[in-house]
């Protein structure tokens, strides 16, 4: 009996001392590689997480805007480090694009890069952004200088306002006539940009073409509607049959008021239509002999540098005016106070332009050497 207690004695002692030896080696067996595992994860989420940049064109759908955007994208892929979120709406609005910064700042968004459609109606909504803590630019059309830190522009007022005088005025016969006739036509007068353009281009014809006639100084306005840019297109050519030119200065008002034209049995020999649009927009009425010139920038460099300094500056870069940015594959670019696009603009050190390099004008000839 003692014998077979002695017995089991031993063997639960020995199965105790087995129990603490599996204990001693699944201790840090199962904790060591946890924390391993965990300080791994969290150094490459540090390591790989992009910058994300939200893309706010005024509209999608247009062509110019879309075209940004490949740029934008092509860009970003090539450069690393940041996303590109391209987020528009079909309906040119204040309140859509609102929605659209508001949207960027809850999802966490690091930078919005923002095409304007009204020069004062996001200033509140851009405000936000900027005291949320992302990096705040625009492209091509402008909010309050104080309601961003950088513009990409495509030119100031005076340089793109005679551009589109001088285009005017190659289209005729003879501008210096006596019976010189034009309309503007282009989105609405609210839009920074293109109303700049007007004022300039209206500035510079009283001085080089004080013959030329304004049939319509209030200006037509299509909103950016594609269906109502050729109403509004109908309506000019009806309403002044035999006006010599009309500007187009958006790059939906130009195909719409070709569209007219051609709508109408018009061609360049009837009257003159040019403006700003994306080549691949208007080459086919180039081609049918609607009009025979018009211009743009690089609306896909525009779209990559927009996006690529709100990546800059969201990864911690700074800046005051005067400044030299460089720009991979792109160039160097200077930091300009805001008053080159506005002399009476609001100044700071930390609130600046950039201007892209070059215009374009297109015709028959050219035209088929870019495509966007």
């Amino acid at each position: 009996m003692k014998m077979k207690l002695l017995g089991i004695v031993l063997c639960l002692a020995m199965a105790m001392i087995m129990a603490t030896g599996c204990g001693t080696q699944t201790t840090p067996a199962t904790t060591e590689p946890d924390t391993t595992e965990n300080e791994g994860t969290d150094v490459k989420d540090v390591e790989d997480k992009d910058i994300t940049v939200t893309f706010v064109p005024k509209l999608s759908g247009n062509a110019f805007f879309e075209s940004a955007n490949v740029g934008a994208q092509e860009y970003a892929a090539k450069v690393g480090g940041y996303v590109v979120n391209y987020d528009g709406n079909p309906e040119a609005s204040v309140a859509n694009q609102v929605a659209i910064i508001n949207n960027a700042i809850s999802q966490g968004a690091n930078a919005i890069s923002v095409s304007s459609v009204d020069a004062a109606g996001l200033d509140e909504a851009m405000k936000k952004a900027l005291a949320a803590g992302l990096a705040v630019t625009t492209w091509d059309s402008d909010v309050g200088n104080d309601a961003r830190s950088l513009m990409v522009s495509q030119g100031t007022p005076k340089q793109l306002g005679e551009m589109l005088v001088d285009m005017a005025a190659e289209g005729m016969e003879d501008p210096s006539a006596s019976d010189v006739t034009y309309a503007w036509h282009y989105s609405q007068a609210t839009v920074a940009d293109q109303n700049s353009w007007q004022v300039a281009g209206e500035a510079y014809i009283k001085e080089k073409y004080p013959n030329w006639t304004n049939v319509a100084p209030k200006n037509y306005y299509s909103e950016q509607d594609a269906e109502k840019a050729i109403s509004v297109g109908e309506s000019i050519l009806t309403a002044h049959p035999d006006i010599t030119a009309i500007i187009c200065n958006d790059s939906t008002a130009l195909p719409g008021q070709a569209q007219a034209a051609q709508n109408l049995g018009l061609t360049s020999k009837d009257v003159v239509i040019t403006g700003f649009a994306a080549p691949n927009s208007m080459k086919d009425y180039c081609r049918a002999g609607i009009l025979e010139r018009w211009g743009l920038w690089d609306c896909k460099v525009q779209g990559a540098m927009g996006t690529y300094l709100a990546y800059w500056l969201a990864a911690g870069n700074t800046f005051k005016v005067g400044d030299m940015i460089e720009i991979p594959d792109i160039g160097t670019v200077e930091v300009m106070p805001n008053t080159i696009l506005d002399p009476n603009a609001y100044t700071a050190d930390d609130s600046g332009v950039v201007l892209l390099p070059e215009r374009t004008v297109f015709d028959i000839n050219n035209m088929d050497n870019f495509d966007f």
